[in-house]
């Protein structure tokens, strides 16, 4: 009980000492050659304020939607190390594109042998066991089977702070077919997968 009074008291204590007096600082009122300034920085504020919400909520969804387009028939990819892509969903335009650019941009520090990353196309259906075969490649051959025809597309493995891309050639990809893309570095496709969605 006399904890429980000793933190009523300070709160207390502390509610009083923010009593809502005006602080000491508070310099006077400009003269009116100066008064116009504040006048146009508080007009700029509330706009500056206002977009910093609308460019917060723009960003907020981009990593559950689908990947930033950067044009009509290319999109960029993130990976970072903690094994992540910023999308779950890569959506190629089949119709408009002949082929369609996948850049990918790993934007982690560690090299690609601690935590590299790729990004390898293939049918869903085909996805585990493209990883399985792909396991003995080994880094020097990106995780990805030689000739392995299942992959529609891969781009070389990297590391943190590199770049590198792929074309796809639209007409490999079926219109009702289910795809998928994925880092085939060994254990990372169980965070690092999304799906390729055609229009």
């Amino acid at each position: 009980m006399k904890a429980y009074l000793a933190l009523i008291s300070a709160a207390a204590l502390a509610l009083s000492a923010c009593g809502g007096e005006k602080p000491a600082e508070t310099p006077p009122a400009p003269p009116a050659a100066s008064a116009e300034a504040p006048a146009s920085a508080a007009s700029e504020a509330p706009a500056s304020e206002a977009s910093e919400p609308a460019a917060a909520a723009s960003e907020a969804p981009a990593s559950e939607a689908a990947a930033p387009a950067a044009g009509a028939c290319e999109t960029v990819v993130e990976s970072d190390d903690m094994m992540n892509f910023n999308t779950k969903e890569l959506v190629i335009d089949k119709t408009n594109c002949k082929e369609f650019k996948v850049t990918l941009k790993h934007t982690g520090k560690m090299p690609k042998t601690a935590m590299g990353h790729n990004i390898v196309i293939s049918k869903a259906q085909d996805t585990k066991a493209v990883i399985a075969d792909g396991a003995s490649a080994g880094a020097d051959g990106d995780y990805v089977k030689a000739g392995d025809e299942r992959v529609i597309a891969y781009t070389k493995l990297i590391g943190g702070g590199e770049e590198t891309s792929v074309t796809v050639d639209t007409s490999k990809l079926a219109a009702d077919g289910k795809y998928e893309f994925y880092c085939s570095f060994p254990a990372h496709a169980a965070q690092m997968i999304g799906h390729v969605t055609l229009k």
